[in-house]
């Protein structure tokens, strides 16, 4: 379940991120750099402050059950 939130947040930052950029200002792309980035890095630390979040509310992680 983890893992879906953290791709849906990340998926709806980016397309957020191009959505203002175009019709707001172009600095809005930032935002989805930020958010390159710091999936980029969670690949390699395995740190992830969305899943930190998570953990604070509660959400279980997929421990290698389906679905």
């Amino acid at each position: 379940m983890r893992e879906r939130i953290v791709r849906a947040v990340a998926g709806t930052f980016v397309l957020a991120s191009i959505i203002l950029a175009y019709f707001v200002h172009i600095n809005w792309l930032w935002l989805g750099v930020f958010v390159g980035v710091n999936l980029l890095q969670s690949s390699f630390t395995k740190f992830c402050p969305l899943e930190k979040i998570l953990d604070a509310f509660g959400v279980e992680s997929n421990d290698g059950k389906c679905c």
